[in-house]
């Protein structure tokens, strides 16, 4: 039995009455009713086939002198797609679906090349075809926005809409079932179609027939165990991509890294949802934010172990927002800096314990500190969501693990020092939790493991903060390797076309890393200009988000380890007290949002072209399809 079939199986119809109305007659008539077996099942045929049913209820209807014009009763099947090459995708059943919902292809066609911004036409067959590839799911959720905006009326709800009349008859339409918003996918859609008449100046309406769908998909599936929602199943490494589902998962994301913080009050938590709306509206699917504040204001953990509950419950909000807008989040640990409280604030916490620390650096090699830190992270990955009941280890709204946020050990250039607690923070994270990935936080600087490497770094000291790339991320238990891009802060705070050329090699030099040594994904975890740079204009930061979005792309054309990258950051309206001078604000930074937004739409095509175990084969197609996509170059 095939899904329809199983579909129309369960279906239980119940014809509640049909009543002839006339003015001159009040007879009443007798109540007819029509069932499906109460005791059918899932894999129980019934009684009458669907076709069967609809018969039979149109016989009735006749009876009762009803015009049997048009169908009854249609039921709204899924979009069939079929992938014509490369170049080209058709809806087979298009005019099936324009007839459905009584609307004309032209108009339909229009709306929709208009969304999904490329080409298309009808063919001798009536079916559309567009240009690139196009995914079912992107398919129906623009399908289905055209149904909320030309058929469903604003004010009542009623899908009793035309967009023309004919001959003074108009069609009034009845929609049962649900839409699951969440999805924008439609579901059980029934359309029960009359026609009405205008006699004497009033309308009547000759008749009435009510379809009761008792069993709703949503139900049905999930009692035999599928969910009629996609998964939200954790990200994955497999080699050198990121995986969702069997299929490659490359990442457009943003930072926000004060989240925590204003959630924990509730006059400034809603800044935090608005976040994620905006964030969600232009297609980021990742979000980066710290899971730490040690010892300030408002802080996370007061003392070694010893938590304040409300900020905690703030971090909670944090997760259970992201995960309401299908955001996932890579929680920080640690920061390396002394804002938030950092390393510093651990090394005092140990002179406050008796011990003789003299420098930031012995966070990384003092036992006492290391237990420190291993107890947060315990805290963490064991905690219970408040507001989810899911805990933090088991959440797939958590994309990844960040040891530290930018970690320096400047007291030892050879690397060893931070190389030792990588080695051993890692793998105590994958012993807490081996299912999400795990990642360092490094800023991307090379070291002594590599010194032909070193020329690409930005200046001379980079090599002696105590990290070293390669080496570094080649530890155990790390998944994937990060790397972050300012120019101004490392080159020269003036800004220039060498920005630009830089971040175009620093980019370039670690994607061939992360291929060629590493065989792991590169996430470009920071990037961004501060409007506090001289010469700084909006237009070059528009840039500097191009040439990053445009050297990603050029790994995922190719299938590479390039995996994303994550904008420093996005704010929202009212939260520039928290402006550190590089904020992106998605609802007055025009030409930024659109350029976010079109990276989300490219990458999410690209994500939909093949699955992980084709091992790239279609490398070619992939290719091609994206040649179409960033084939704009005035847009990006």
């Amino acid at each position: 039995m095939d899904l329809q079939q199983e579909q129309e199986a369960c279906w239980k119809l119940e014809l509640d009455k049909v009543t002839k109305l006339d003015p001159s007659k009040k007879k009443k008539k007798k109540k007819k009713k029509l069932f499906i077996r109460e005791d059918a099942t899932y894999d129980s045929e019934p009684d009458y086939g669907y076709a069967e049913l609809l018969s039979r209820v149109f016989d009735m209807l006749r009876e009762e002198e009803v015009s049997t014009e048009r169908p009854r009763t249609v039921m709204m099947r899924r979009p069939q797609l079929l992938a014509q090459g490369t170049q080209i995708t058709v809806c087979l059943d298009f005019a099936h679906l324009c007839t459905t919902i009584h609307r004309k292809p032209g108009h339909v066609i229009k709306f929709l090349l208009g969304q999904m911004e490329t080409k298309g036409w009808l063919n001798k067959q009536h079916q559309l075809e567009m240009k690139g590839l196009v995914s079912s799911q992107h398919f129906q959720a623009v399908f289905q926005r055209y149904i909320d905006a030309f058929v469903i009326c604003s004010c009542c709800k009623s899908p009793d809409t035309a967009l023309a009349e004919d001959n003074g008859i108009s069609t009034l339409s009845l929609w049962f079932g649900s839409i699951d918003q969440r999805t924008e996918s439609p579901v059980n859609m029934e359309l029960i179609n009359f026609k009405s008449h205008v006699l004497g100046g009033a309308l009547f309406v000759l008749c009435s027939a009510v379809f009761m769908i008792l069993t709703q998909h949503k139900a049905l599936a999930n009692s035999h165990g599928v969910n009629s929602e996609e998964e939200w199943e954790m990200v994955q490494r497999k080699g050198q991509q990121f995986t969702l589902n069997g299929q490659p998962f490359y990442v457009n994301g943003f930072n926000t890294y004060w989240m925590m913080t204003l959630a924990a009050d509730n006059s400034t938590r809603g800044k935090v949802t608005d976040v994620f709306q905006q964030a969600s509206a232009v297609g980021l699917t990742v979000g980066r934010t710290w899971a730490f504040n040690d010892g300030q204001w408002r802080a996370l953990q007061k003392s070694p172990s010893v938590y304040d509950e409300d900020v905690f419950k703030a971090l909670d909000f944090v997760v259970s927002e992201a995960g309401k807008y299908k955001i996932r989040l890579i929680l920080s640990l640690v920061n390396n800096w002394n804002d938030y409280g950092g390393k510093a604030q651990y090394v005092k916490w140990g002179n406050a314990s008796g011990l003789n620390l003299t420098s930031d650096d012995d966070f990384f090699t003092n036992p006492t500190l290391r237990d420190f830190y291993k107890s947060h992270v315990r805290t963490v990955l064991n905690r219970v969501n408040t507001f989810t009941n899911i805990t933090y280890k088991n959440d797939p709204t958590i994309f990844a693990w960040e040891l530290m946020n930018e970690p320096r050990c400047p007291s030892d250039p050879s690397g060893d020092k931070l190389q030792s607690w990588i080695q051993e923070m890692a793998v105590f994270v994958k012993s807490l939790d081996a299912k999400h990935m795990v990642e360092i936080g490094l800023e991307g600087f090379y070291g002594p493991s590599a010194p032909a490497r070193t020329k690409f770094n930005p200046n001379p000291y980079a090599a002696q903060v105590g990290t070293d790339f390669i080496r570094n991320n080649q530890a155990l238990g790390v998944d994937f390797a990060s790397v972050h891009v300012y120019p101004d802060a490392w080159i020269s705070p003036a800004v220039s076309d060498t920005f630009l050329e830089f971040t175009n090699s620093w980019m370039q030099a670690h994607v061939e890393d992360a291929e060629t040594y590493l065989g792991m994904p590169v996430l470009f975890t920071e990037f961004g200009v501060s409007a506090h740079d001289p010469g700084f204009n909006t237009s070059f930061r528009d840039m500097m988000l191009n040439t990053v979005y445009k050297m990603t792309l050029n790994s995922t054309r190719k299938g590479g380890a390039g995996a994303g990258s994550l904008v420093w950051q996005v704010f929202p309206q009212g939260a520039e007290f928290m402006d550190d001078g590089y904020a992106v604000y998605l609802t007055r930074a025009h030409t930024a949002s659109k350029i976010i937004s079109l990276q989300s739409k490219r990458l999410a095509i690209f994500n939909s072209l093949c699955g992980w175990r084709c091992k790239w084969g279609c490398k070619k197609k992939n290719h091609t399809a994206l040649d179409a996509l960033v084939s704009h170059d005035d847009e990006l």
